[in-house]
């Protein structure tokens, strides 16, 4: 299986400026995580990112700031990565949410592309194996945006 899976194109609410203007949010219980992938999205030009340790913190987040996209975990505390990712959608059903796990069972990757996960990112892949990921990703995120 592939570092990353695409399920359709997703619309988006944002002005075809370019990766500076775009705002992220960053969901997962493990500090180290959101530090390299915060590295990493800076690295691909994102300026603007917020951070939860949680899914009941990001879907409170992802209300107040309403970013661009969002890198969501799957399996964490309080609430798990699947209601995040229902609440998220409930909310806001153009949302870009990129699954960043380390489950890559294909049933689990078809379950979220089904729920409305807009990519798929294995985060246990060299990092950069992740960082060429979420630079494609963002290149098709891009393309969507400017149509």
């Amino acid at each position: 299986m592939d570092a990353v899976e695409n399920h359709g194109s997703a619309a988006v609410a944002c002005a075809p400026v370019g990766r500076e203007a775009l705002t992220a949010l960053l969901i997962d219980d493990e500090p180290h995580v959101r530090a390299f992938l915060r590295t990493a999205l800076r690295s691909l030009g994102l300026k603007q990112i917020h951070e939860a340790s949680n899914g009941e913190e990001g879907v409170a987040t992802y209300g107040q700031v309403q970013p661009s996209l969002v890198l969501l975990d799957i399996n964490m505390p309080v609430m798990s990565g699947e209601s995040a990712l229902r609440q998220i959608l409930g909310l806001d059903p153009e949302a870009v949410v990129i699954m960043i796990t380390s489950e890559s069972r294909h049933e689990t990757v078809l379950h979220f592309l089904n729920l409305g996960a807009a990519g798929y990112v294995l985060k246990h892949r060299p990092a950069d194996g992740v960082r060429n990921a979420l630079n494609e990703l963002l290149d098709r995120f891009e393309m969507v945006a400017t149509e």
